[in-house]
């Protein structure tokens, strides 16, 4: 008994590093559906809107239901601001996504959004929300981990080196299984679509640093992700019927285009961005962004087990180089933290102190 209350308590304390870590295997099974659907000749936009649909729909039960009793005010400024955050977060990022993932592959989708929680951060600290103590360890920490992140996601997807082969795929006849996430792009193709992903991780950068002021408003967080949903599906789609015209593009059949996208809207615009804005307010943006690294493992991983992918040792590289950057972000982090609570504690015990003399 004493074991699993030990185990409980364990579980309780560490809730948003478990919540974090399903959030990337979640993300790195994004990669790998939405290039196989985006490869089979589903437009990118069409995507976005049928994804954000679904997870309105999906959200809408659980918000009403869970939230129902929880007072949120929800003013016009408010309103306001939530329309351009889903606007310059949501819809932009996810439109540029899947417009990059169509010149590149799902292991450099997932190796470029690695990118994040250094941009994360730079938006941070000149927001205020981040500090930096060059002079104190868990300081550089910060600083050099979000480097060897960038670093990482570098190595990862622009040095190759020698193959490394999970399993034997030499003695394989290729043309029988089929590989959506790698094909052949143009120079011009991949540092164009290299690029577009850049855009894309800085409007998502852009997105988590701009919860924190808004959950504040609104702690509502189920009604929040809910609403920003719906305004990302209505931008989208005004987005969408402008750009593209062929009525057949919006049409779905019993595929790999439906699995992604109901995949995606359920399961990762629904689920997962209520776990990172329940994380973002626990533990802040930074903090929710520097897991990111491990959805691209993950994605290498099953990308070279279900889809042939060949590995390389530069992948395997900075792999190390992009968790160890993870992980020394979340040192100086956690460091930070403890003097904080410390400081914190000293406070309340100088002011206990104070109150007693006067009374005296």
């Amino acid at each position: 008994m004493k074991g699993f209350t030990s185990f409980v308590m364990v579980m309780e304390s560490n809730k948003p590093y478990i919540a974090m870590l399903f959030v990337q295997f979640v993300y790195a099974g994004m990669a790998l559906f939405s290039r196989a659907a985006i490869a089979e000749g589903m437009n990118p936009r069409v995507f976005v809107v049928y994804r954000q649909a679904f997870a309105t729909l999906a959200l809408v039960p659980f918000a009403f239901f869970i939230e129902r009793k929880k007072s949120a005010t929800l003013s016009y400024n408010l309103l306001c601001k939530t329309f351009f955050v889903s606007l310059f977060g949501l819809t932009l990022s996810l439109n540029l996504y899947y417009i990059a993932i169509n010149y590149t592959s799902a292991t450099f989708a997932a190796a470029t959004t690695n990118t994040i929680p250094a941009i994360t951060f730079i938006m941070a600290v000149f927001l205020r929300m981040e500090s930096i103590s060059i002079k104190q360890w868990h300081g550089v920490a910060k600083v050099l981990g979000s480097v060897l992140c960038v670093s990482g996601a570098l190595v990862f997807a622009f040095v190759k080196g020698p193959p490394i082969n999970l399993m034997n795929y030499s003695s394989m006849n290729k043309s029988d299984t089929p590989n959506p996430s790698v094909e052949c792009h143009s120079k011009g193709e991949w540092i164009k679509g290299s690029l577009i992903m850049l855009s894309a991780n800085t409007a998502w950068s852009l997105w988590l640093v701009m919860q924190v002021p808004i959950i504040k408003q609104y702690p509502a967080k189920l009604r929040l992700t809910t609403l920003q949903c719906f305004f990302s599906c209505i931008q989208s789609a005004v987005w969408a019927v402008a750009v593209e015209r062929n009525v057949s593009s919006w049409k779905l059949g019993w595929d790999v285009q439906l699995l992604s996208v109901t995949y995606c809207g359920v399961i990762v615009t629904g689920i997962t961005y209520w776990l990172q804005v329940w994380a973002i307010e626990k533990k802040g943006p930074v903090f929710t962004s520097m897991f990111t690294p491990l959805a691209l493992i993950i994605t290498a991983i099953f990308s070279s087990f279900l889809w042939k992918e060949v590995l390389h040792l530069g992948s395997v590289c900075g792999a190390v180089l992009l968790v160890g950057g993870m992980y020394g972000v979340l040192w100086g982090k956690n460091e930070e933290a403890k003097i904080k609570t410390n400081e914190q504690k000293t406070e309340s015990k100088e002011d206990v102190v104070l109150e007693c003399i006067t009374h005296q």
